[in-house]
């Protein structure tokens, strides 16, 4: 994996980076910081957190969230869409890995692995 470049400007694109506190977090996804601490009991985002302990979430956490607000808003359980969010990750990983592989065998020139 290339480094990461330091510089400010670059920190807007970076998916990863802990941009947003747990109330705009919480406002953007019209949701409570309750929600937000829940699913991080149910493990299913971490936070990182600033110098003072707060927690910061990034663009791909709030996405995350986001999906499983959705399943919560159609009145499945936390813990579940949790759950259902994990095996969802899990299922397009595996899918994206089988398609890699099945172009391997097909393709003469197939890609480096990644």
């Amino acid at each position: 994996m290339p480094p990461r470049s330091t510089r400010p400007a670059d920190k807007f694109d970076d998916e990863d980076y802990p941009a947003y506190t747990m109330g705009r977090a919480a406002e953007m996804l019209g949701t409570t910081p309750a929600f937000l601490r829940a699913l991080g009991e149910h493990r299913l985002i971490t936070p990182l957190r600033s110098g003072g302990g707060h927690r910061r979430y990034s663009r791909y956490q709030l996405r995350i969230a986001a999906r499983a607000r959705e399943l919560v808003d159609q009145g499945t359980p936390v813990e579940a869409a949790c759950r259902i969010v994990v095996l969802e990750d899990q299922l397009e990983e595996a899918q994206r890995l089988n398609d890699r592989y099945r172009r391997a065998t097909t393709d003469p020139n197939p890609p480096p692995p990644e």
